[in-house]
């Protein structure tokens, strides 16, 4: 058996770059082609799609992608592994399987399912409730020889963690090469981001259209990535950094094949565009499987005003008082006023003039949410602040979703493999030899920075970020660029100092994770998006540029640490 598995990436979300199918199997050799298509939002949105059709529930996209890479894929002897079956698994790999036939390839189809729980504890009105399942059905249908394997709700380091397993033999105790795989997978899942998209420092590369990434998986859990050659992007410490730190949260990162330690994690430089991740510790994995739940929440609107020139706080005062005079007694259960200064004084052209006034309103009642708002901010029209318009015309209210985390005991799931002759096969939970143990040694901080002169700067001219969403609650990975600058971020970048820089933050419960190995720290911010990302209660309602805010924040940082004035673009 070779010693080293190539496992590609293709998707990292519904909806991602329709032809990286094609370029992962035609840029260079791979033994197994991923693809993530499952978020948060996205078994939301299946869920309303097969309330329309039952049949449905599954990332058509897939679908549209296989009809002219299945044969490629075939004759090249890579084996796909998706879960984008969704909320239908089963109809999914019905569907390929049609493909297939229609086609005249022969391909052993199989699926994993058991993740869609019926009865629960769950919130009133849930719509969704799917079990986060570990690789091991992934590894029993290759192991029958599938060469497609579609899932339903399965981490998306499982995606990896099947694969490697299948091909190395590994069982439930290998606990230290699984979570290399875990950490691998992580990597991985979401596509070209760990070869430099949505990447801070972006204007040190060619970002325009960067290469998906692949990794190299050696027996003892340890791996190289990479992408193939000749494709856009780069990989290099950062950008595995970067990803790394990625809606994670504390030291441990917790699934259902094993608990993989973040702070063991080493990255090394071992050629251009190859970083090696070694020293991986893997302990148990918890006794519960994370639920996801979906459901309707209620009912939303918003209008955005343009207020224009001079006197724009005014203005805003005094739509606000228009609008909400207008309310009366069926006022909407929660709203939200945001006034946006990106008006510019003597300004060359009106946009740039303009400022921006948002209100958002949510309530059960879709009649508090309706015409009732939209309707009286255009009966504003003639009535209000000079230059008064709207970005749009205002409509009707439209349905949010709520996105939440229930736990239930993972012998309670039928993580069950059906294998491309139709045996069904229920996988127990992984056997624990040792317990879990949750808890967080004391950070090791570096020595701090002492030495010479300050000067008030950007954050990012030191230091890289990248944040995201878990539910409500949003995470900010920051890691240092340099030795030295990690010296004086472990010190200055406290949970209070966070607060001060990010004021939305301060009411809130923050909790900060050191990993010194990745001269990074890890902030979890609890409730900041509210009821997620569905329900939209924030203007960025994924946490996703919470980062590139907090870059921009100014500090007293050491002036040896700082680039020379003019020497580099503000965080780039």
């Amino acid at each position: 058996m070779d010693d080293v598995l190539r496992i590609g990436n293709a998707s990292g979300f519904y909806g991602d770059r329709f032809d990286a199918v094609r370029e992962m199997l035609t840029d260079g050799p791979l033994d197994v082609l991923t693809g993530d298509y499952l978020a948060e939002l996205t078994l939301l949105i299946l869920g309303r799609q097969r309330l329309k059709d039952a049949r449905l529930g599954y990332a058509k996209t897939f679908l549209r992608q296989l009809e002219d890479t299945l044969g490629l894929a075939r004759d090249r002897g890579v084996r796909i592994v998706s879960n984008a079956g969704g909320l239908n698994p089963a109809g999914l790999a019905g569907a390929v399987r049609a493909l297939a036939a229609r086609l005249g390839i022969p391909v052993r189809v199989a699926h994993v399912e058991g993740d869609a729980l019926a009865d629960g504890p769950w919130p009133p009105g849930a719509l969704t409730a799917n079990a986060y399942l570990g690789g091991a059905g992934i590894a029993a249908c290759l192991r029958a020889g599938a060469d497609v394997v579609v899932t339903g709700r399965v981490t998306d380091a499982a995606l990896v963690t099947g694969p490697a397993a299948a091909h190395f033999g590994w069982g439930p105790n290998d606990l230290d090469a699984l979570a290399g795989a875990v950490v691998a997978g992580h990597v991985l899942e979401c596509g070209t981001q760990a070869t430099g998209g949505n990447y801070a420092f972006f204007g040190d590369m060619d970002a325009t259209r960067p290469g998906f990434p692949l990794a190299e998986i050696h027996r003892d859990g340890t791996s190289v990535i990479t992408k193939h050659p000749g494709t856009g992007g780069r990989v290099d410490i950062g950008t595995v950094t970067a990803q790394l730190l990625y809606e994670t949260g504390g030291t441990r990162y917790p699934g259902p094949d094993v608990t993989a330690r973040l702070d063991t994690v080493r990255l090394d430089a071992v050629g251009p565009d190859r970083v090696r991740m070694s020293g991986v510790r893997g302990e148990p994995p918890p006794p519960a499987l994370k639920v996801g739940v979906t459901r309707i929440g209620g009912w939303r609107n918003e209008v955005v005003l343009v207020l224009t020139g001079l006197d724009i706080e005014a203005k805003a005062r005094l739509a606000r008082e228009q609008l909400e005079a207008s309310f009366g007694a069926d006022r909407p259960a929660v709203t939200h006023w945001e006034l946006a200064r990106t008006d510019h004084p003597d300004a060359d052209t009106q946009e740039r003039a303009s400022a921006y006034l948002r209100l958002v309103v949510r309530d059960p009642d879709p009649a508090k949410v309706g015409r009732a708002i939209s309707g009286a901010a255009v009966e504003l029209a003639l009535g209000s602040y000079p230059g008064f318009h709207l970005t749009g015309p205002p409509g009707d209210g439209s349905p949010y979703g709520v996105f939440t985390a229930e736990f239930v005991d993972a012998t309670a799931v039928a993580h069950t493999a059906v294998l491309p002759d139709g045996t069904r096969t229920v996988l127990p939970p992984p056997a624990r030899t040792l317990p879990f143990d949750p808890t967080e040694g004391p950070a090791e901080l570096p020595e701090p920075w002492t030495a010479g002169p300050v000067r008030r700067a950007p954050l990012g001219l030191v230091a890289g970020a990248r944040s995201g969403d878990k539910g409500g609650d949003a995470n900010i990975g920051v890691w240092a660029r340099s030795d030295g600058a990690w010296r004086w971020l472990a010190h200055e970048l406290t949970t209070d100092r966070l607060r001060t820089l990010l004021p939305e933050t301060a009411p809130l419960p923050v909790v900060r994770a050191v990993l010194p190995n990745l001269r990074a720290l890890n902030f979890t911010v609890r409730g900041i998006l509210g009821e997620g990302v569905a329900a939209r209660a924030r203007f960025d309602p994924q946490g996703k540029a919470l980062a590139e805010w907090l870059r921009s924040r100014e500090l007293e940082i050491p002036e040896a640490l700082l680039p020379p004035p003019g020497a580099a673009d503000r965080g780039h």
